[in-house]
């Protein structure tokens, strides 16, 4: 998916979380955040590859945004004392097994590739879809508040 729902979806769970202080810079670095770390170290490869000329279809995901993360983001979220990394990690890649591009969610120990859940559905309409259930869910939790 691209940058809103990740963004949608993580302020939606900093919300209903509740969510103070240094658990929101974590909810936004693992639901948010990770993809502006992940595309930068994939891109000098996409250049060597590709120079200027836009690949539709090139797979950009490291394991950086894959299931596997997990294996290092659990231990983290236990050294932190908190579950917040974990979560938010999921829900990331939960919206980006929603679309249809290759996955690999267990590279680099394998090369198996899927296409996600929900293959039936446009791209388009489920990222505009998720953006009106996130932006409609945030408006009622803080007329709730109020």
């Amino acid at each position: 998916m691209t940058i809103l729902p990740h963004l949608l979806l993580t302020t939606l769970g900093v919300q209903a979380l509740g969510l103070e202080g240094k658990d929101i810079v974590l909810a936004y670095t693992f639901g948010y955040g990770i993809d502006l770390v992940d595309h930068p170290i994939k891109l000098p490869l996409y250049i060597r590859k590709n120079g200027r000329r836009n690949e539709k279809n090139y797979h950009w995901r490291t394991p950086l945004q894959e299931p596997v993360a997990l294996l290092w983001i659990v231990p983290l979220s236990l050294y932190l004392g908190t579950y917040v990394p974990a979560i938010f990690f999921t829900l990331h890649f939960f919206l980006d097994y929603m679309v249809s591009y290759e996955k690999r969610p267990i590279y680099p120990f394998s090369t198996y590739s899927t296409e996600g859940f929900l293959k039936r559905y446009s791209d388009t309409g489920k990222e505009i879809w998720t953006c009106i259930i996130c932006a409609v869910l945030i408006a009622l939790l803080v007329v709730m508040k109020k």
